[in-house]
């Protein structure tokens, strides 16, 4: 109201004073009027933001009213604008809520974070006489620590310490805001320590606004020297923050192990000084309290431990000890130890008892024996007691009073007592009896022990009875005789004896004596026989005796008869003697002659055997024939007895055996043949025994001889059957002997020759043959060499022969001359017998240069094999080296070398190389070196590819229906190869090749069966393995099968012919064999002067077309092969297509080979596959050619030599002689005379290395890309169209170029073929 008024008058006073100027001075005056007036209604906040604080997660609501709101209301951030918008962009969290028109903008965060903590202002913007308002407020989001852990201790953990060691625990709290405080506790009292200490760390976090979040890390140390009262005590740590419950505080607690010796060990059980007496149980106890771990118990006993057995209950130990208590116990010392890992050396208690006991035994020690008055000496000992016990001494009933006794400590324990008495025996007692007594006074216990004495007596004199002294007992009868002796103590102990010999008897006892009787078979070893019976006991020192002999009578047993001399011979005395063996009384002996008594010489008698005689009686005897058989008996008699025996012998009367038919002493037999001699002889006795003998061994010890009695069969007679032979004839009376001489005629045989003889260039070699033979002689043995003539050995050599050997010289050898001299031996029996010497002349080595070691081939990571073969002598030395580096010889795991000798001159040495990699590849020098020289060749390593094709092929045999063909393999390509023969009749136009596959290792030979008779063949070969193959061997080679059939063929035909002939009607009459001769001739004429026309005109087509040869060529293949020759002739099609336009006639041969020795085209490519026998199928490729590169890159190209490229076969098989190849990279065919070669040779612009010069060769290629006929073949199953030319123009066209082949037969490829993809197959042009 104030203000209104002032603008009252305001206006009344203008307009008043200057009332023309009223509107103007109104307008000026009424501005600041009214502005004056608005200002009164400003705008200000109602209610200001306050600062704020909330849980992480939770809801912020941040107050901002404002009451004359005139401008725009928004928040900020940390100075960043939010916007105007209750929903603010980028914050979906955050909102503007309230009521705008009342002027109420509060801001309200929900699930606050960390980057929600920041300085917030609400701002009001300037209006219409307002200016901008501004009020900050914080917002302060806490979290709580998201975890507390003791660093490096789980919780509830133990952690074990020993005592008094300082330990120092550390409180991590981690992620809280603002920093959390830490409380320790010591069980549940909080620790006030000096020694803490708190370290609050601020961990950034990326927010989503991009701005570090703060939290807060908390550690506290806290220093720990605990002792035993700690142990077993937790240690908490607890963190006390605003955002946690006051009664929910976050805590982690771990507790202590302390380590502290345990105490003093005690025992329970037994007091010091309390007595046990023996047998009673005692149980102790040994205790001890504390201690962590718990204290280990152990008892001992007098130092060695007794058990070691204890338990814990808490912290509480204890070993109980339970025994019964025996005399080692006594004054025994039990200590107990107690220890743990914080002992410095074990805690120790012991006890000492004592135990009374009673001595376990009394024992009495003296003699158990004694005579009447003798004085034996007792002892009494005691067994060990506690206390010492006390001896009494009872004998014979008395006691004794004065007894001596003394103690001594007994190692067991207690004491021993001992005591010594005499005891005297007295007459008339057996026996003394001694009693002690061991008393224990204090335990009231005796134990006593008993001794006996017995008393001794000597028993009476034996007596004999049963047996007579002198009184003769005959042998057989049973005699028994009894020994008794009587008195004596103890009764004596009767031994019967013989000879002093113990034998047994039968005892019987008495009261007061005892007998021993023996029963006696009497024998004649009883005679004079001295029988002895010995008394004897305790009391007699030396034995009593009798004795008795006896007198037996007994027979002789036999008698013997000795002849002398033990032979008896015609005309000789001998004498007969009788002895009698020993007899009581002595024999009488007398003599039978068949039966009769005849007078001997007069008994001699002398002392026999057991106390008897032997008798002995002679007779002499004229030995004549008569006495032969006659028996004579002796006989020996006891007459006391009436008992005999005899003997009797027959007379023998012997001469030694005589031979009836005696051979001649000179006996021949040649080797192989039987010989059978036959001798017998006569002799007494007549069982004579025949011994053959050869040069005085045995004869039949070979299998070969047979020797039967007197006959001698040798089966196959021998040059070691030669030597004496003696039969001899042998009985009992002597022996006699034949002897006579056998010689054996035997071949000569060599026994020795040196396998070589190595010699220096210019010295002369000497070289020798052993020879053995019956008849052998010098001329004999004869020598020869091959390529030497009669004439160089008669001047080149010097022979000589001494004692079966022939010394051969040859003077001044070379080197040409090396290989075997032959050494001949032959004497007309059985065939000659060669033997080889070869001859060595020293030379440097030379490489062997075959294609299939000259490279090797091996895939990555296989072993490669490399071979470097070469012939010198001396021996020859390898060195291997790559890039000039010797490669060391089996020193790594790379390389393994092995050399060794193939021959007397020829080596060989093998490289592998193992784990082949890529740089393994290329080449490895190979030097050989001996005395004279070296060598060297580089084997080239490479990966392994299709084999090369076999550097020539060679006819080994032909029959009437097969060939034999050999070949010389080529290189592999490093895997095992295999071969494809193709043949056809080489006169056979239209007829196909058929082919025949050989598999299998290292075949170098084949035999083609199911041919033609008398047939001229072309044969090939290639080879192939798992990569490819190789190209054909030119068509070089021709066989012919034999026109003649084996013996043993039978044909159906031959069976007419027979018949025919015999029958007369197959003859041919004279006349017509004149007609076919003469038409025969005239043919033969035609035929050379059409030759010479061919020859004339192609010599002059040569002439004129030399400086033409390019173009011709070109033309000539472009005529037959419309595509260009450069993708799809190879070197072998050239050769076709030029056959095709330069053939001429020259009889059958011009047909099958041309000047550069291929084959006619039209016998190459034609196929006919209807008469193809084989299951394989015919077919024919072009070959892509492949651009040239150096030889170094061409694999499996041939570099073989070729031994002969034109090969011709007669029917007996000879083959002519072909010229080497000069380089073994081109295919090399010697010309022939019949041919006319080739002008300038034919070059192509894509091939780098010219063609050698003079051999009509071309170079090929190994063709490797898989075989597809170009687009200008066609391939077709059915014959082709008739030709458009009229069959005039054919005519004048095949007189012009030979005889036309049959129209061809072409033929597609077999797709359901197997063949290897890259197998290379002959082609041409169609």
């Amino acid at each position: 109201m104030k203000n209104i008024r002032l603008f009252t008058v305001c206006v009344v006073t203008i307009m008043d004073t200057a009332p023309g100027l009223i509107i103007h001075r109104f307008a000026i005056v009424l501005l600041p009027l009214l502005l004056v007036s608005v200002s009164g209604q400003q705008q200000y906040f109602r209610i200001q933001p306050k600062d704020v604080k909330v849980h992480e997660g939770g809801e912020a609501l941040l107050e901002c009213e404002v009451t004359n709101q005139a401008g725009q209301v928004q928040w900020t951030k940390d100075g960043f604008a939010l916007g105007f918008s209750a929903i603010i962009p980028g914050f979906p969290r955050y909102s503007v809520v309230g009521d705008s028109r009342n002027g109420v903008y509060n801001l309200r965060i929900v699930n606050a974070s960390l980057s929600d903590d920041a300085e917030y202002q609400c701002q009001v913007g300037p209006a219409r006489f307002n200016k901008a308002i501004r009020a900050n407020a914080r917002l302060s989001v806490i979290s709580p620590p998201s975890s507390i852990e003791i660093v490096d201790h789980a919780p509830n953990s133990k952690i074990e310490i020993r005592e008094n060691q300082e330990y120092q625990l550390e409180c991590l709290v981690k992620n809280s805001k603002p920093a959390a405080k830490i409380v320790w506790y010591r069980g549940n009292v909080e620790l006030k320590l000096d020694k803490r200490v708190d370290t609050t760390t601020e961990v950034n976090e990326p927010s989503g606004s991009g701005r570090h979040a703060k939290r807060y890390n908390v550690l506290s140390r806290i220093k720990l020297q605990p002792t035993s009262e700690d142990d077993y005590e937790g240690y908490t740590c607890e963190a006390r923050h605003e955002a946690l419950p006051p009664d929910m505080p976050l805590r982690v607690t771990v507790q202590l192990s302390v380590l502290y010796p345990p105490g003093i060990p005690y025992i329970e059980g037994y007091t010091e000084g309390e007595t046990i007496r023996r047998g009673q149980t005692v149980e102790l106890t040994c205790k001890s309290r504390g201690g962590n771990p718990p204290a280990q118990l152990i008892w001992y006993k007098n130092g060695e431990q007794i058990r070691m057995a204890y338990r814990t209950a808490g912290r509480v130990s204890e070993n109980i000890y339970t025994f019964t208590a025996d005399a080692t116990d006594n004054k025994a010392r039990y200590r107990c130890e107690a220890s743990n890992i914080m002992s410095q050396g074990p805690l120790k208690t012991e006890i000492q008892l004592t135990v009374l006991f009673a001595p376990a035994q009394v024992s009495i020690s003296g003699p158990t024996e004694a005579r009447i008055g003798d004085s034996v000496p007792l002892t009494c000992t005691t067994a060990n007691s506690n206390p010492p016990a006390e001896i009494k001494w009872l004998v014979a009933g008395r006691h004794i009073r004065n007894a001596t006794s003394r103690t001594v400590v007994s190692p067991e324990g207690g004491w021993i007592t001992t005591s010594n008495i005499t005891a005297v025996v007295a007459p008339n007692k057996r026996s003394l009896v001694v009693i002690c007594h061991g008393i224990n006074m204090q335990l009231t216990e005796n134990i006593v022990s008993t001794h006996t004495i017995n008393v001794l007596y000597p028993p009476s004199q034996p007596i004999i009875h049963g047996y007579t002294e002198a009184t003769s007992i005959a042998v057989g009868t049973v005699q028994k005789i009894s020994c008794i002796s009587s008195g004596g103590n103890p009764l004596a102990t009767l031994t019967w004896y013989k000879n002093d010999k113990k034998i047994n008897s039968v005892t019987k006892v008495n009261d007061r004596s005892v007998s021993a009787e023996v029963n006696i078979l009497v024998n004649v070893t009883d005679n004079e026989a001295r029988y002895k019976c010995e008394a004897s006991n305790s009391a007699t020192e030396i034995p009593l005796f009798e004795t008795v002999t006896l007198n037996v009578y007994f027979p002789p047993d036999h008698v013997v008869i000795r002849k002398d001399p033990p032979e008896l011979k015609t005309g000789t005395i001998a004498t007969l003697t009788c002895d009698s063996s020993s007899s009581n009384p002595e024999a009488r002996l007398s003599w039978w002659r068949e039966g009769i008594p005849v007078q001997g010489v007069t008994n001699v008698t002398k002392p026999g055997l057991h106390g008897g005689k032997v008798s002995s009686i002679m007779l002499s005897l004229d030995i004549t024939p008569e006495l032969n058989g006659i028996v004579y008996t002796c006989q020996a008699t006891n007459e006391a007895l009436q008992r005999s025996v005899h003997d009797a012998i027959t007379l023998e009367v012997l001469y030694k055996p005589i031979f009836s038919d005696v051979p001649t002493e000179q006996q021949t037999g040649i080797e192989g043949q039987p010989m059978v001699l036959s001798l017998q002889a006569t002799g007494n006795p007549s069982n004579i025994v025949y011994t053959w003998t050869k040069d005085g061994i045995d004869a039949g010890q070979d299998l070969r001889v047979l020797v039967d009695g007197p006959v001698l069969n040798i089966t196959k007679l021998r040059k070691e059957d030669s030597g004496v032979y003696m039969c001899e004839a042998v009985n009992s009376e002597g022996s006699t002997s034949v002897k006579f001489n056998l010689t054996v005629q035997y071949a000569a045989v060599i026994r020795d020759a040196p396998e070589f003889v190595m010699v220096n260039p210019g010295e002369n070699a000497h070289l020798h043959c052993v020879a053995e033979g019956n008849p052998l002689s010098e001329s004999h043995i004869s020598w020869r060499r091959e390529g030497f003539s009669d004439s160089d050995m008669e001047q080149r050599t010097e022979r000589t022969y001494r004692n079966g050997t022939s010394y051969l010289v040859v003077q001044t050898p070379t080197r040409e001359d090396n290989g075997n001299f032959y050494c001949v031996v032959n004497n007309g029996i059985g065939s000659e017998t060669t033997r080889p010497v070869y001859l060595v002349v020293k030379y440097k080595p030379e490489m062997d240069t075959s294609p299939q070691i000259s490279k090797a081939a091996s895939n990555t990571g296989d072993t490669g094999r490399l071979v470097c073969r070469a012939s010198g002598a001396p021996k020859l030395r390898f060195t291997w080296s790559r890039e000039g580096a010797t490669i060391p010889v089996n020193t790594t795991e790379k390389y393994y070398i092995d050399s060794h000798q193939v021959d007397i001159v020829k080596y060989e040495s093998v490289l592998l190389v193992k784990h082949v990699r890529p740089s393994d590849y290329g080449g490895y020098e190979c030097v050989v070196r001996n005395e004279m020289g070296f060598a060297t060749a580089t084997v080239k390593l490479d990966v392994t590819s299709a084999p090369d094709p076999p550097t020539s092929m060679t006819v080994l045999n032909v029959t009437h229906d097969s060939v034999l063909v050999g070949w010389v393999p080529g290189f592999d390509g490093g895997m095992e190869p295999s071969y494809r023969i193709r043949y056809r009749p080489t006169a056979a136009f239209g007829e196909g090749y058929r082919y025949m596959d050989v598999i299998g290792s290292n075949i170098t030979s084949f035999t083609i069966t199911g041919l033609a008779m008398a047939t001229d063949y072309t044969i090939s070969i290639m080879a192939f393995n798992k990569l490819g193959s190789s190209k054909y061997l030119p068509d070089t080679l021709r066989a012919k099968t034999s026109s003649e059939l084996p013996p043993s063929f039978h044909s159906p035909s031959q069976d007419v012919d027979y018949q025919s002939d015999e029958d007369g009607r197959g003859g041919v009459s004279g006349l017509v064999i004149i007609v076919v001769t003469v038409v025969g001739m005239a043919v033969l004429m035609l035929n050379v002067l059409l030759i010479g026309c061919c020859l004339h005109r192609r010599a002059n087509k040569r002439l004129t077309a030399a400086s033409e040869q390019s173009s011709s060529k070109s033309a000539t293949i472009e005529m037959y092969a419309p595509s260009s020759y450069n993708e799809t002739v190879t070197g072998e099609t050239l050769s076709s297509v030029s056959e095709k336009s330069e053939s001429y006639s020259n009889g059958d041969s011009n047909q099958e080979y041309l000047e550069d020795g291929t084959k006619a085209a039209a016998s190459t490519y034609l196929i006919d596959q209807i008469e193809y026998p084989y299951p394989y199928p015919t077919y024919e490729m072009q070959h892509q050619p492949k651009p040239h590169h150096d030889e170094q890159d061409v694999r499996n190209a041939y570099s073989h030599v070729v031994d002969g490229a034109k090969l011709h076969y007669t029917a007996a098989g000879n083959i002519a002689t072909a010229h080497p190849v000069v380089d073994g990279q081109y295919y090399n065919i010697s010309p022939d005379a019949r041919y006319i070669p080739y002008p300038p040779q034919l070059e192509f612009s894509h091939m780098g290395q010219p063609v050698m010069p003079g051999t009509g060769s071309l170079r090929r290629l190994q063709h490797r890309g898989p075989v597809v006929p170009p687009p200008d073949v066609t391939v077709s199953h059915n014959p082709p169209p008739h030709s458009a030319l009229s069959t005039q123009q054919q005519q004048q066209q095949q007189q012009q170029n030979g005889p036309t082949a049959p129209t061809p037969l072409l033929s597609t490829f077999n797709p359901t073929l197997s063949y290897p993809a890259t197998m290379e197959t002959e082609g041409h042009l169609v």
